[in-house]
């Protein structure tokens, strides 16, 4: 099969996939990311060479009980308390508990970043190996599916799937645009391909993207009214740099493994780390983003 055609049957099912699961209920959502999760915990491993079976149970164990308490707090009071006949509680401070989350990513951020500025740095010790696979692969999950719920206890579909419209309208145009003039390479040691008007080019047509997702998609909740359009400008372009930061991120540990992809579970795009790794950088940004905006408010 021709790569071009592979390729773009692959992205749209993957597209199709994510779209269905998203708007299709709460719990398909969940679990679509629980399954990307777990992929990307097991392809993470790979790229950094440790032992996969511990990583793969704490991961799905611990996204399930975070899920569960905050977000079925009393499904899950009065299935135990039928199962051990006797009440149950399970009180938890969930926003105190993202915040937690919150910090532990930002911090393994900041290391990402240094890792990837470093040149010398072309092998990672056991305890940032462990590190990185916290902060970098499993946290942010948690924190993209925080992220569709806003600041209340209801989900909204549009948030994720505006975000996702800017993450792949950033990455479409940097491409188109840096294949068309990019002459100058934004971090050639990393990434030969990228180059400074692409990644200009990108966070143009993500404000573009976010300025029609604010006018047409996505309304900014009745608490911000009238600032929609200087909210999703202000993602988009947290999006267009920081999702770039992301792909670089991946490419430097790709790079250091010796790999071009990340998996194989997506004929011609590679793995799931691969299609996820702009998302997975920037959740925590914008999830950052989201407390400053209430607590200003």
């Amino acid at each position: 099969m021709n790569e071009t055609l592979k390729r773009s049957i692959s992205g749209a099912v993957y597209v199709i996939l994510l779209i269905t699961a998203i708007l299709f209920s709460t719990e398909s959502f969940f679990l679509l990311f629980g399954i990307f999760l777990l992929i990307a915990v097991y392809e993470f491993c790979n790229l950094i060479q440790i032992n996969k079976i511990f990583p793969l149970l704490f991961a799905s164990f611990f996204y399930t009980i975070v899920t569960l308490l905050c977000y079925y707090k009393n499904e899950s009071e009065t299935f135990l308390s039928n199962v051990f006949n006797k009440h149950i509680d399970l009180t938890v401070n969930a926003k105190q508990l993202y915040i937690v989350l919150l910090v532990i990513t930002l911090v393994v951020s900041v290391k990402c970043i240094l890792f990837l500025f470093y040149d010398k740095i072309q092998k990672i010790s056991n305890s940032s190996k462990y590190l990185y696979l916290l902060g970098y692969a499993i946290l942010p999950f948690l924190l993209i599916t925080k992220i569709s719920f806003g600041e209340g206890n209801k989900y909204n579909p549009k948030i994720i799937i505006g975000l996702f419209i800017l993450i792949w309208a950033n990455d479409t145009f940097a491409f188109i645009v840096g294949k068309s003039i990019g002459k100058h390479k934004l971090f050639e040691r990393v990434s030969p391909k990228k180059t400074i008007e692409g990644f200009i080019g990108g966070i143009v047509f993500a404000v573009i993207a976010g300025i029609l997702i604010s006018k047409f998609y996505i309304q900014a909740s009745p608490k911000f009214s009238g600032k929609s359009i200087v909210i999703w400008i202000t993602i988009a372009i947290i999006v267009g740099f920081f999702a770039t930061i992301g792909d670089l991120i991946e490419s430097k540990f790709k790079r250091i493994a010796g790999v071009k992809d990340s998996g194989i579970i997506m004929p011609g795009h590679g793995g799931v780390l691969d299609r996820l790794d702009s998302i997975i950088f920037v959740a925590p940004i914008i999830y950052l983003f989201y407390q400053i905006l209430y607590y200003v408010s």
